[in-house]
């Protein structure tokens, strides 16, 4: 069915269809739409604005939009404040009240209430700058920040007098959400930059380098440390003890899960020539290093690595044996077979008789936090958490303190920060509230099992106004199943809306992620990739099989990653599903590598460089399943022209692609949205976002929008 002879129920854009093929590897790889990938030709921005005035024009019609707006926005204006930095008498944190716009970052010396040090809505009223990352030096007196515009995560480094909030130095460029480690005395930090894109044309988001900085200076006259000769796409961090005594590098091979790992002693030479000794060394496994000030050579430091254990573990070693290897390694907390190590905090107060490590594991995908003497090699408490749910965001206080910080949260409760004493083991501030019990009313959560279809068992949270399969209602299911990453129960506006509307929101953790550790991640990566899309296939099944739903009522909804796994189940079974709604997407996987942070994901997709991994690719690619003739389902693609990291161009040749082939009765649409990017943006424009996606879905699976007040059952 063509555009010409399809039912007059819409009349989408016109979109030329070439005949491009090209050859790789002697396979033939259609792409019809390829043209669509340069972004600023006339007619990709000719055709772009068609189908911009098109979605402008349906969603003038979505029943409900507005009540879909106003219930997101409610559940969203929540106070947040992230976990402290103390510095030098000082403390820091994130905050951002129930209306305001971004999170400003705060400080408040002691005995003195909070003031705000930087605000990126009073720096740019149009609400399009993000505060990326910030860093106070060791004495609280400077604070490195980094700011980006447009969502391109492109940051200028700015140091700032935490005092005055003058700008003492700045900005520095080609710098992107880089790790700072300050030295003593605030003269100097070492931090990530890319080189000058004039030396690689076209790669200007490679090629990082790690430098020391001297406040005040030129970053042209920088020193450069380490990273000179390295693969194009590492990505490096650096951490300093904030004795400075120890400086620690890590280096990734993109988003490979292998670690290079070296430590430096800085009192050992010249700060611009760092002696940096690998700790580990081309080796496929993730280890961090935990160092604290005061620590000698003799002194042990901490690792935590999947390195023998996949699910994760803590070692001890002293700096002047790290070059043994695992060897002079020393296990001080073990691998558990029932979970995985997420986070550590080393605390080493005087008021205790050896250091504690505050460890963080998920089961079965929900959050536990242990408590372990570091020399004994024993776990000694178990920290109570509030719910069911996540915990992140963790912050040690200043050497020899004895307090540490982490945020909770779970599906009805609004991230709230924990504050940990290592001499009792306890933690306070977790108590919940009126508001809290106002939000929860009528979202049940329960976590359910089920087979995949290889046999394997895989977890869901269904949450739903009743907690059973009372009655079919319609469902959300969404999921992400990529690069090692956890679907942990966290609070989400558009999941609560859903819900208090009368739906079934479900939340599953499938291969490819890290809910089950490294092993469940690599089985659904690479050449493994399908069993990602084939337990999604099974959590819709369970979520009807068992009466959550009902078929025709089910949608579907994911981004980023989660965007290519919608994108393929709606290409594999479209007539599964009744909407999709497909976000700052992965589509293209032949040609992902040509664009945004694509090459950085070879390590988890594979290459079409490849031979060998190029049909594995192509069978799964959601562009090139795309089938004229199919009824496939209402699809809702969005992007954003600032998104550095999946480049619009994978959502504008779907939206072609399935528009010239859909036989379905339901529209294909395209949201591009300018201004923003992939990552962080303004409340209310999040807020639009995931409003006009609930009501699209909704509208084609039958959910009436909320109507406010009490939740609907």
């Amino acid at each position: 069915m063509t555009p010409e002879t399809r039912p007059a129920l819409r009349r989408y854009p016109h979109a030329e269809r070439q005949d491009l093929v090209r050859e790789l590897h002697g396979l033939r790889v259609p792409d019809p739409y390829g043209w669509l990938e340069d972004g600023e030709a006339a007619a990709t921005r000719r055709w772009s604005m068609e189908q911009q005035a098109l979605y402008e024009a349906e969603r003038a019609d979505l029943p409900g939009l507005e009540r879909w707006r106003a219930e997101v926005s409610a559940l969203d204006a929540v106070d947040r404040a992230g976990s402290p930095e103390v510095r030098g008498g000082r403390t820091f944190r994130l905050r951002r009240r129930a209306d305001q716009e971004h999170a400003v970052l705060v400080v408040a010396e002691a005995g003195t209430a909070e003031r705000v040090l930087l605000d990126p809505g009073a720096l740019d009223p149009s609400g399009r700058t993000v505060l990326d990352r910030w860093e106070p030096s060791v004495e609280g007196d400077l604070l490195a920040c980094q700011l980006s515009r447009n969502g391109t995560e492109d940051s200028l480094l700015r140091v700032i007098d935490v005092a005055t909030g003058a700008i003492v130095d700045g900005p520095v460029d080609r710098v992107r959400r880089s790790s700072i480690g300050w030295l003593p005395g605030g003269e100097a930090f070492y931090y990530v930059r890319h080189l000058d894109p004039r030396l690689h044309p076209g790669e200007e988001r490679y090629h990082r380098r790690v430098y020391l900085h001297r406040v005040g200076t030129s970053p042209e006259a920088d020193a450069l440390v380490f990273g000179d000769g390295r693969d194009r796409t590492q990505f490096y961090s650096v951490s300093v003890t904030r004795d400075g005594r120890w400086l620690g590098v890590t280096a990734t091979l993109g988003t490979g899960r292998g670690t290079d790992v070296y430590l430096a002693d800085l009192s050992a030479g010249p700060l611009e020539r760092p002696l940096l000794r690998p700790v580990q060394e081309g080796m496929d496994a993730a280890t961090r290093l935990h160092a604290v000030s005061g620590t000698g050579p003799r002194d042990p430091v901490w690792l935590r690595t999947d390195r023998d254990a996949v699910r994760g573990r803590v070692v001890a070693c002293r700096p002047d044996e790290l070059h043994r290897g695992p060897a002079a390694w020393r296990e001080v907390i073990p691998e558990r077979p029932d979970a995985v190590l997420t986070h550590l905090v080393v605390l080493s107060g005087p008021e205790l008789k050896h250091p504690l490590g505050l460890a963080a594991w998920t089961r079965d995908t929900v959050a536990e936090v242990t408590v372990h003497d570091l020399v004994e090699a024993r776990q000694v408490a178990t920290v109570p958490l509030p719910g069911t749910g996540a915990v992140g965001d963790f912050s040690a206080g200043p050497p020899g303190s004895h307090e540490a910080w982490f945020a909770y949260t779970d599906f009805v409760t609004p991230p709230r920060v924990l504050r940990f004493d290592a001499r009792t083991c306890r933690v306070s501030g977790g108590g919940h509230d009126a508001a809290d019990a106002a939000v929860a009313a009528g979202a049940v959560t329960r976590q359910v099992a089920f087979p995949s279809r290889d046999g394997t068992t895989v977890r869901m949270f269904v949450i739903s106004p009743t907690g059973r399969p009372d009655v079919p209602r319609p469902a959300l299911l969404t999921g992400y199943g990529g690069f090692g990453r956890t679907m942990s129960p966290r609070y989400r506006a558009q999941v609560l809306a859903w819900v208090r509307a009368g739906g079934v929101f479900a939340w599953a953790g499938l291969r490819g992620g890290g809910e089950e550790g490294e092993a469940w991640h690599r089985a659904g990566s690479r050449e493994h990739k399908q069993n990602t899309f084939d337990d999604f296939a099974a959590a819709a099944d369970l979520l009807t099989a068992e009466g959550w739903t009902a078929p025709g009522r089910l949608a579907i909804m994911g981004g980023s990653n989660g965007g290519l796994l919608v994108g393929a189940a709606l290409t594999q079974q479209p007539e599964r599903f009744a909407a999709v709604a497909c976000m700052s997407p992965l589509l293209d996987m032949v040609r992902y590598e040509s664009s945004g942070l694509g090459p950085s994901w070879t390590p988890e997709y594979g290459s079409a460089d490849d031979p060998a991994l190029l049909p594995t690719l192509l069978a799964y690619s959601p562009y090139h399943r795309v089938t004229p003739g199919t009824a496939y389902p209402a699809v809702l693609l969005t992007a954003a022209d600032g998104d550095t990291r999946t480049d619009p161009l994978h959502a504008r040749k779907m939206c072609a692609a399935l528009q010239h082939a859909t036989s379905g009765t339901g529209p294909v649409l395209l949201r591009l949205e300018h201004g923003v990017g992939h990552a962080d943006r303004s409340a209310s424009r999040a807020v639009a976002l995931q409003a006009e996606c609930l009501a699209f879905l909704a509208h084609h699976v039958g959910l009436p929008a909320p109507e406010g007040g009490p939740p609907r059952q």
